[in-house]
């Protein structure tokens, strides 16, 4: 599931703009001012950032600066939304480092394609599509997992790491490659939460007989096999 963060200091157009992008499987954080964003930022590096340029304190222009301007979050997605429709805001805007530029008032429909054209480019496999291995499909789009007609009750940070695993399977992945790829790359969780999060994750899939997808590779760390593809 992919990581969002609003900065936007009006709430009806934040809870608008979150409203939609959880309805299309979004996890969303919203930051109503500059410094609350930077927080956000510091504390969990996210997938895409819908920035406004006018908040209070620091201008978004100022923080897609500062972003750009450092290593870990030079590569950032930033898409600025913004009632400034000018065409020298819009050029200033993409100069300062953002990958996409929409004017306020906007459509929801064309805004929610902005945000999966960016990702698409920034990740090259499409965020929305549907994988399958051994039987087992993940849908990102509606956040569904299931086997046949069985659908798997999977909890939200499970379905991130099952999403990893099977959209990389047969590679073997550490404890801490593993929160730097699914929890993001702040360090203050402990290895060994990972474990905690693949066993609940293995009993997610245990009814769908699929807990055997997740191998623990001794001394390493954990990998997806496909060898299961011709199980009951």
């Amino acid at each position: 599931m992919s990581r969002v963060l609003v900065v936007e200091d009006e709430p009806a157009i934040a809870e608008l703009i979150a409203l939609n992008l959880r309805h299309s499987g979004f996890e969303v954080v919203v930051a109503p001012t500059a410094d609350a964003a930077q927080s956000e930022i510091d504390r969990v590096l996210p997938n895409l950032v819908l920035l406004d340029w006018m908040l209070p304190g620091q201008s978004g222009l100022s923080l897609a600066k500062r972003w750009r301007s450092e290593a870990r979050t030079r590569e950032l997605p930033i898409i600025m939304l913004t009632a400034r429709a000018e065409e020298v805001d819009k050029v200033a805007g993409l100069d300062a480092g953002a990958d996409d530029y929409l004017t306020k008032p906007f459509s929801t429909h064309e805004l929610m394609a902005r945000v999966r054209a960016v990702l698409r480019r920034k990740a090259p496999q499409a965020l929305d599509s549907a994988v399958e291995v051994a039987g087992l499909r993940l849908d990102p789009a509606t956040r569904r997992v299931s086997r046949a007609d069985q659908e798997v009750k999977i909890g939200p940070t499970e379905f991130k790491l099952l999403h990893f695993f099977m959209t990389h399977p047969e590679r073997v992945h550490s404890r801490a490659q593993l929160l730097d790829r699914v929890w993001g790359d702040h360090v203050f969780i402990e290895e060994r939460t990972v474990d905690v999060h693949v066993k609940r994750l293995r009993e997610a899939l245990s009814p769908v007989d699929r807990s055997q997808l997740i191998e623990t590779v001794r001394g390493a760390g954990y990998r997806l096999t496909q060898q299961v593809a011709n199980a009951a």
